[in-house]
């Protein structure tokens, strides 16, 4: 079975990545479509070094 998370030479794919949030889903809606993918990779980006963070305490 395919693993719908994958990282390779330091390269995540994600498959089917689906977020309820309507909060974010809110705030994204407000930019153009375009921007969309850059911010959301963005956005994870940010999240995965807090989380780091917070398991280095």
């Amino acid at each position: 079975m395919e693993q719908p998370i994958k990282i390779e030479d330091g390269v995540m794919y994600i498959k089917d990545f689906y977020l309820q949030d309507p909060q974010a889903a809110a705030i994204l809606a407000t930019y153009p479509e375009a921007k969309w993918p850059e911010m959301t990779r963005r956005a994870l980006k940010i999240g995965l070094h807090y989380l780091k963070a917070g398991a280095e305490n």
